[in-house]
């Protein structure tokens, strides 16, 4: 396609990763971006010699980065300073009244972990080989014929790379993820470390198929990463790419409509210092919620889903996120330590069934990036970031600043804290606080104007997986794309830089089942 006239509606990992890409394919990219700082949910947030994290904390799938770079002609290495963790996370559970649960240390490698697994259960080390190597079976089979697949035709479904891994997948379909985990191991903390991948994908390991069990082959064969200086690093990375390829980025500008004119994009509008701005287009690429593009941005006549969609779809969890400065040490927390609690069917069922609930208590996670990087906390201090699954359900609350937000979403902070404090033994986790922040799921909506506050987007259950998830390119108005979390292939920032090549795949005119060529 010859060089067309782009605008990019959200300044998000997919965004940014959209522009960078059709800019470097010979396009003139403009992207608008509502907020002041660019990167979207991989935000940052400073304070007192604090650097938080306030989005996406784990690195994964490490080749999809090392592409994408590639696609940019440059790499990783030049980019960013990954550091390998090892272990990997810490998993520690809810106290039981009869004995004391020593917290579970996962390593990084296969031969590690199924050492780890058979020290808690008999033969459940070769049982774990097994899984893993059907659960890289699986992985590879995904990135190969349908992470990156634009699914633009019927021809598609039925090109020989799709075919030949169907026998690999459909099975998998077929039963949930929590059931094929079952099956194979017996001691809870065991079945949780294989279902927790689940709450990556914005949904219970319950409901989601047991094709995601390609999940483990990320974080236990892979192993996980962490970029130093945080993922804000990443996303200037980014910012840093748009910039050479001649991408014009444009902060504080807030979208109110996509317009068209027969079928065919024409035009978006936004509002910036009082005044209502418009740029004709070519191509426009929604990178920003898909609902709010439907629902708000379009005109009825061109949005490509009926309202019924909406009230079917089934939402991924909101947070209340909390970011924490304490002075001292904590060595009972890693990097990443997962809290689990001993009811996982509980906690599931209080997020996504109705009437829904706060799960008490709550499985939760915490990250304390400044076990790995020293520059996200002053000496002696400690940098946390918890974050608690919770119902999609705005009316949960704002967050604030030194407990100054709504009165439910800081409840649930202080509960956090102290189960933290409780099962981690840091008895005196809350004096030691000298900072501390609350996001709460109204946040996520007035932020980024996600649907029903949910942190994620649409929940990777069967019927909102792949290509069943939703839409790359407009039914209804030719030159319009989606891409991010909420469109294909989903959740996580691997997915959305594949969604951002996805895009590049339409304009091109590209059917390949997996991912391009590299420069």
């Amino acid at each position: 396609m010859s060089s067309s006239r782009v605008v990019v509606v959200g300044g998000g990992v997919s965004g940014l990763a959209t522009a960078c890409l059709l800019a470097r394919d010979g396009h003139q990219v403009t992207l608008l971006e509502k907020s002041r700082e660019l990167g979207g949910r991989a935000g940052a947030w400073e304070q007192d010699g604090f650097v938080f994290d306030t989005g996406p904390s784990w690195y994964l799938m490490p080749e999809i980065f090392d592409h994408f770079y590639r696609m940019m002609g440059t790499s990783t290495a030049e980019r960013l300073d990954l550091v390998a963790l090892d272990p990997g996370y810490r998993i520690v559970g809810e106290p039981r009244a009869d004995a004391v649960e020593a917290a579970i240390d996962v390593p990084a490698g296969a031969d590690a972990v199924a050492a780890l697994f058979e020290a808690r259960e008999d033969g459940a080390g070769a049982r774990l080989r097994r899984y893993l190597r059907s659960s890289t079976k699986t992985y590879r089979a995904a990135v190969r014929s349908f992470l990156y697949n634009p699914f633009s035709s019927w021809r598609d479904f039925a090109s020989l790379q799709v075919v030949t891994a169907v026998p690999a997948v459909l099975p998998l379909l077929l039963r949930s993820l929590w059931s094929y985990v079952a099956r194979r191991f017996q001691d809870t903390r065991l079945r949780q470390l294989l279902g927790y991948p689940a709450v990556f994908l914005g949904t219970s390991p319950f409901d989601a198929p047991a094709l995601y069990h390609l999940m483990s082959h990320m974080d236990l064969v892979d192993g996980v990463q962490y970029p130093r200086g945080g993922f804000r690093s990443f996303v200037e990375s980014l910012v840093e790419i748009a910039r050479e390829q001649g991408v014009e980025l444009l902060t504080e500008c807030d979208v109110s409509a996509i317009t068209s004119d027969g079928g065919t994009v024409r035009s978006v509008e936004f509002q910036k210092d009082g005044q209502v701005h418009r740029l004709d287009a070519d191509i426009v690429v929604s990178a920003i919620d898909e609902h709010h593009t439907e629902t708000v941005l379009l005109a009825p006549a061109d949005r490509s889903y009926r309202p019924s969609r909406w009230e079917k779809q089934v939402s991924s969890p909101s947070a209340v996120l909390i970011m924490l400065g304490v002075e001292g040490e904590l060595p009972e927390l890693l990097h990443h330590t997962l809290f689990f609690a001993n009811d996982w069917h509980d906690n599931f069922s209080a997020i996504f069934e109705q009437p829904t609930r706060i799960p008490a208590p709550p499985s939760l996670y915490v990250c304390k990036p400044s076990a790995t990087d020293d520059g996200v906390a002053p000496p002696e201090h400690e940098n946390l970031f918890v974050l608690i699954p919770l119902p999609a359900d705005p009316t949960i609350g704002r967050g604030g600043i030194d407990s100054s937000g709504d009165d439910a979403v800081e409840a649930i902070a202080d509960e956090a804290i102290a189960q933290i404090a409780e099962w981690a033994g840091i008895p005196e986790l809350a004096s030691r606080v000298v900072l501390r922040r609350t996001v709460g799921p109204a946040d996520f909506v007035e932020q980024f104007n996600t649907f029903r506050g949910s942190a994620l987007g649409p929940a990777h259950t069967l019927r909102q997986s792949a290509f069943f998830r939703g839409v790359t390119r407009s039914r209804r108005v030719d030159g319009l794309f989606y891409t991010g979390a909420t469109s294909v292939p989903g959740v996580g920032l691997p997915m959305c830089l594949i969604s951002a090549e996805l895009v590049l795949k339409h304009v091109r005119g590209d059917h390949s089942a997996g991912p391009l060529e590299e420069p």
